[in-house]
């Protein structure tokens, strides 16, 4: 099922089709961000824009930095200097409109929650914490949940899941609060190929709404081919800008080092 108008839940695609055009169009504007963790400098002077409206893949080495600059564009992370901007306005004063989904193993998976909690948490900046949900944030849940195929487990602790179940539900999550921005910090580790498949579709449905989709990373593999531009990082910004330009023998070396296990130059 896509998320579009001649879907069974055009409420769904409503939700992510509504948006302030004038800062979507618009790129997140990164200047000269420093990031410091005592004496380690984990990012160094990063100027970069990403666009809107694409499927943006922030890659490197262990160590690079990545989810680092994820953590910081939401101000997740203490920035040492420099700016994140979007459109007219500082990035941390929009993030009602952001999703934003962590690496797994920062999530407490004991945490006594079902499936249908953890999705309808995806409202609570809608509605304001410890408020009763209204039938509309009921429905786009339940959408959300249908469209990532885990409509049957909705009443699962979401400790009892797989790691490709986990990922579908904090998806459903995402998509359930109505965001312009989309953040995954390591989405496919730990899942099976079709979860991976699902998220790429979802990623590519949402662009075609109008949605930026912000993704770490780490398999130079297959899934590379997936993304329409890259950001690559080793501390420093090594390269950023539509994949076919940016994918090159030259660009892995300067940010790898030659010591890429599997390297494939997808078309």
């Amino acid at each position: 099922m896509n998320i579009s108008t001649a879907s069974p839940y055009p409420l769904l695609a409503n939700a992510l089709s509504q948006a302030d055009s004038a800062t979507v169009v618009a790129p997140i504007q990164v200047n000269q961000l420093n990031v410091r963790y005592r004496e380690v400098q984990a990012l160094q002077e990063v100027t970069v824009s990403i666009p809107p409206a694409r499927l943006v893949g922030i890659i490197g080495p262990n160590g690079a930095g990545k989810s680092t600059l994820l953590k910081a564009l939401l101000d997740l992370t203490p920035v040492s200097s420099g700016t994140v901007r979007w459109g007219d306005r500082p990035l941390v004063d929009q993030l009602d409109r952001v999703a934003y989904v962590p690496q797994r193993s920062q999530i407490d998976w004991t945490y006594p929650a079902t499936v249908w909690d953890v999705v309808l948490m995806g409202r609570t900046r809608k509605t304001g914490w410890f408020q009763r949900f209204s039938a509309t944030s009921r429905q786009l849940a339940a959408a959300a949940l249908e469209r990532v195929g885990m409509t049957q487990f909705r009443d699962r602790p979401i400790g009892q899941l797989s790691g490709g179940q986990q990922q579908r539900v904090f998806l459903a999550r995402a998509l359930a609060q109505e965001a312009d921005v989309f953040c995954f910090d390591e989405p496919f580790v730990g899942v099976d190929q079709k979860t991976q498949a699902v998220l790429f579709e979802i990623f590519h449905e949402l662009t075609h709404a109008g949605k930026t989709v912000v993704v770490v990373n780490h398999d130079l593999g297959e899934s590379i081919k997936h993304f329409d531009h890259l950001i690559v990082l080793n501390t420093e910004l090594v390269a950023a800008g539509p994949r076919k330009h940016v994918l090159t023998p030259e660009t892995i070396e300067r940010a790898y080092g030659g010591h890429v296990m599997f390297f494939n130059q997808a078309a």
